[in-house]
């Protein structure tokens, strides 16, 4: 078959294989090349077992794999090829130099560029995929400006807004599609060759233009605004475990004034995942190169307020289990950053393990989808630590149980057998406010949610 176009997407993560299986789906006239470093991860994109878990992700590939979505870590042919490069590498946060802790690393980015001069031979379109900071277009640019071939190199940013455990929803049903260029001839014209790629099944009026700043900040901004309520809302929680109101009467009162809505108004042990943290403190990165202290020091806020969450989640717990954990079994059931992933970047859960094991507690791990990136978090520390793949087992001797992912598999445990094995007094701390916390009570437990008031047995 003879494809109208040649697309490549350089990097097979969570971003660039799911987006790339999507857009093979609705234009089939498109090939689809995903290319990657990582060997093993390409072979897991071409097996029944992918790298990634998202709902309906496998059902997908099924249908395009093959036909015209191939997974290849042959970049250089992919490069030669491609009329259309999506780079979508890894974009992590500095750990060393000049803006450690905050800025982002673009080196993968860097070794990107220099292999696309290296391997084109004809003028292409690059396409931001990436979560990256304002302005990186600019870099790269002149980095591909610097090829000695004379070929002309146009960068697009086209962030991406997919929310893990409905990015395949996301991507069929999205509610913006941000293409960012120059407002040149140019930029224009190769901007809409992006946007005839998503019209094969996205209104035309949700595919928003703009320039290339603004495509490129406006991620980070709306990544930034939702941490907030989530931060905004945790902190409110602990206000209501003081005056015994309740989190979760509050969320749904002040979500109905429709300036505010109920979205990411469920208080939790704090939010985590790639996106969130990087952003924020690029974000605060970026104002702080500017000067701007105090739009710095607000967006800063929003991490602190969402360790905060955390270290009170792991105090409350040492606190209310008479003062110490030491040679106790605690029971962690998910480990994931959140349901329907696997993915445990950043998850609150690693933290929260780890504090409990500096308590000398005896830790056992439950989670659906993220027992293997769990073991991975915590190499080298989890001595006293055992992982499980029955949720029951993972209880059974225990002297509490933490949820910190908000599995719908949770809410359907027979909680009865599970107080039976468990050593008394038992204890459940629902760090997602998921469960049925009465019914737990009758059953015997102690319960202590998140921002609402503690159901115990004690006098």
């Amino acid at each position: 078959m003879k494809f109208k176009k040649n697309i490549l997407c350089i990097g097979a993560g969570y971003v660039g294989g799911p987006t790339m299986s999507v857009i093979a789906l609705k234009c089939p006239e498109y090939k689809i090349n995903v290319v990657d470093i990582n060997k093993n991860r390409i072979k897991e994109w071409n097996s029944d077992n992918l790298p990634v878990f998202e709902p309906g992700l496998m059902e997908v590939v099924k249908k395009v794999r093959g036909k015209n979505l191939f997974f290849s870590d042959d970049i250089k042919n992919g490069i030669k090829k491609a009329d259309i490069i999506f780079v979508s590498v890894n974009t992590p946060t500095k750990t060393f130099g000049e803006g450690a802790g905050m800025a982002s690393d673009l080196q993968y980015w860097e070794k990107t560029a220099h292999e696309i001069i290296k391997y084109s031979e004809r003028n292409k379109i690059i396409v931001e995929k990436s979560t990256l900071p304002v302005r990186t277009a600019q870099a790269l640019e002149r980095i591909l400006k610097s090829n000695r071939k004379k070929i002309k190199f146009e960068v697009i940013s086209n962030p991406e807004f997919l929310s893990e455990g409905s990015a395949i929803k996301d991507l069929l049903e999205p509610d913006r599609i941000l293409i960012g260029s120059h407002q040149t001839e140019e930029g224009i014209k190769s901007a809409q060759e992006i946007i005839d790629i998503y019209t094969h099944w996205i209104p035309r009026e949700k595919i928003i233009s703009t320039n290339l700043w603004s495509s490129e900040l406006s991620k980070l901004v709306a990544n930034a605004f939702l941490a907030q309520r989530i931060s905004s809302i945790n902190s409110i929680s602990a206000l209501c475990e003081k005056t015994d109101a309740d989190i979760t009467e509050i969320s749904y009162a002040v979500g109905k004034d429709s300036r505010i809505g109920p979205k990411f108004l469920n208080a939790g042990v704090g939010f985590g995942g790639s996106c969130f943290k990087k952003d924020i403190l690029n974000l605060v990165y970026i104002a702080r190169s500017y000067g701007l202290e105090e739009v710095a020091d607000y967006w800063e806020m929003i991490v602190k307020i969402n360790q905060y969450q955390e270290r009170r989640f792991v105090h409350r717990i040492v606190k209310e289990m008479f003062n110490t954990i030491s040679e106790k079994k605690i029971a962690i059931f998910g480990f994931a950053f959140k349901a329907n992933t696997g993915d445990t970047r950043e998850s609150p859960a690693i933290y929260i393990t780890k504090k409990l094991l500096e308590e000398r507690a005896f830790v056992s791990i439950y989670d659906p989808k993220a027992i293997d990136n769990a073991k991975i978090d915590l190499k080298g520390i989890d001595s006293n630590v055992k992982y499980e793949i029955d949720p029951y087992k993972a209880a059974k001797n225990s002297n509490a149980i933490a949820i910190l992912t908000e599995w719908e598999e949770f809410k359907k445990l027979n909680f009865k057998r599970i107080y039976s094995s468990m050593k008394k007094p038992a204890f459940i701390f629902d760090g997602r406010n998921i469960l049925n916390h009465k019914n737990l009570y009758k059953i015997g437990f102690n319960v202590y949610p998140l921002g609402k008031t503690a159901l115990t047995h004690f006098k």
